[in-house]
């Protein structure tokens, strides 16, 4: 029995197909999400890569920003849930999960059945986001997967101290005027998202063992400034931006089991 879930994003959308709940058959990312031809471009692809048609989908569940738009779905679920149950699957100890998503930051805190207990979000500023990350990479004039590698060079970082994506920027430019070594300012800015993000999960009443999903999770100077203000491990599974999609796969299995209950 195979199920899809698709996570449309405001950035990125992602596919995941599972084969009976346990076996991840096939999974991707298209650099394109919500309003744009990434939904549809996602679905032909994880479709391709499963080797499969479209008529061997029992069911599909949507997740993310983008969620109502996809007419393919059979039904709709909030992101949060998703990213919950999809990295308790990919990790199952895990209590505590930070999304930093495009436009917002989610912190997760799940029971040992991998059940949503309690969560905090931030989707009223671009503060602590993917598109925070987006603009400080575009004022450096790098690309964004480099951030990461770039900011292990850093001998001396920086304080950025607005938190305001707007100000950052001003904040960033002055700071290249001012001769300060790129590293450094990425160090500065992966500290300054950290310190974001990190006060949501502080106020939520973050447990260990802690994860990220997320693209932003592959950024490991991210990572890493996160365990610094945490105090503790940050765990990052490798499918980490496939989180949500896993989540709703998971959910659209669910659902035919439960169907299937019923029937007997």
């Amino acid at each position: 029995m195979l199920t899809m879930g698709i996570d449309i994003g405001s950035a990125a959308s992602k596919a995941v197909i599972l084969e009976d709940g346990v076996r991840i058959v096939a999974g991707t990312v298209v650099s394109a999400g919500t309003g744009t031809r990434g939904p549809s471009q996602v679905y032909a692809e994880v479709l391709d890569q499963a080797g499969v048609k479209e008529t061997e989908i029992s069911r599909i569940v949507a997740t993310g920003y983008g969620r109502m738009n996809f007419q393919k779905a059979d039904r709709e679920l909030s992101e949060v849930s998703c990213h919950g149950r999809g990295m308790h699957f990919l990790l199952p100890d895990v209590r505590t999960v930070i999304d930093i998503g495009g436009q917002d930051a989610k912190t997760l805190l799940l029971d040992e059945r991998g059940n949503l207990s309690h969560f905090l979000m931030n989707d009223k500023c671009a503060a602590g986001t993917g598109r925070f990350l987006e603009a400080m990479a575009r004022v450096l004039d790098i690309r964004i997967e480099d951030m990461g590698e770039i900011a292990e060079q850093s001998q001396n970082p920086v304080s950025i101290s607005s938190t305001c994506a707007v100000f950052a920027e001003s904040e960033v430019i002055s700071r290249l005027a001012g001769g300060e070594a790129i590293p450094d300012i990425l160090a500065g800015i992966h500290g300054a998202v950290a310190k974001k993000v990190s006060g949501l999960a502080i106020r939520m009443g973050y447990q260990p063992k802690v994860a990220m999903s997320g693209g932003v999770a592959r950024n490991h100077g991210v990572v890493k400034a996160m365990e610094r203000e945490l105090g503790c491990p940050v765990q990052v599974p490798d499918c980490c931006q496939l989180a949500g999609a896993l989540g709703a796969a998971l959910y659209a299995y669910g659902d035919l089991i439960n169907k299937r209950r019923e029937r007997v």
